[in-house]
């Protein structure tokens, strides 16, 4: 049974949604089609909300399945884990220092708009992302020959 709510233009307004910024990525995967039924059973049955929900689930019940690995695997190869946020001044004081930069993160590695490709080209060593890298094309290019 639906039932019809009156709709507040004054409230709608004023908690209209902001623009978000990507807190994810869109992945595709091929799902065999006996799968992909036995997922919409589960979803017209109530377990889950829908496909993306069931999947989600999965996919984070296989990370809490093999988290001592993921953990052991980060220690070892000295990554960090989750946002890293590159600023035009972190990279200006790196090469006042003349320090170059190796960028190893897990999870969403950004650098700032403002970074022209020389500057980064200058003080980054190597890049790493084992997730997300959001970086202009310039500076992607740039970098091109020091991702792995």
């Amino acid at each position: 049974m639906w039932m019809v709510r009156p709709v507040n233009t004054r409230m709608d307004t004023e908690f209209a949604p902001r623009p978000k910024l990507a807190d994810s990525e869109k992945i595709t995967i091929n799902l065999g089609y006996v799968d992909l039924g036995h997922v919409d059973l589960l979803v017209r049955e109530g377990f889950y909300a829908n496909r993306t929900d069931f999947i989600r689930t999965a996919i984070r019940n296989q990370l809490d399945r093999h988290a001592d690995a993921v953990r052991q695997s980060v220690a070892r190869q000295t990554l960090e884990i989750g946002i890293r946020h590159y600023t035009r001044a972190d990279l200006e004081a790196a090469a006042a220092r003349g320090q170059m930069l190796n960028i190893h993160v897990v999870g969403l590695a950004r650098v700032a708009n403002d970074v022209s490709p020389e500057l980064a080209r200058a003080t980054i060593a190597s890049v790493t992302v084992l997730g997300a890298l959001q970086a202009t094309a310039g500076v992607r290019a740039a970098l091109s020959d020091r991702m792995g």
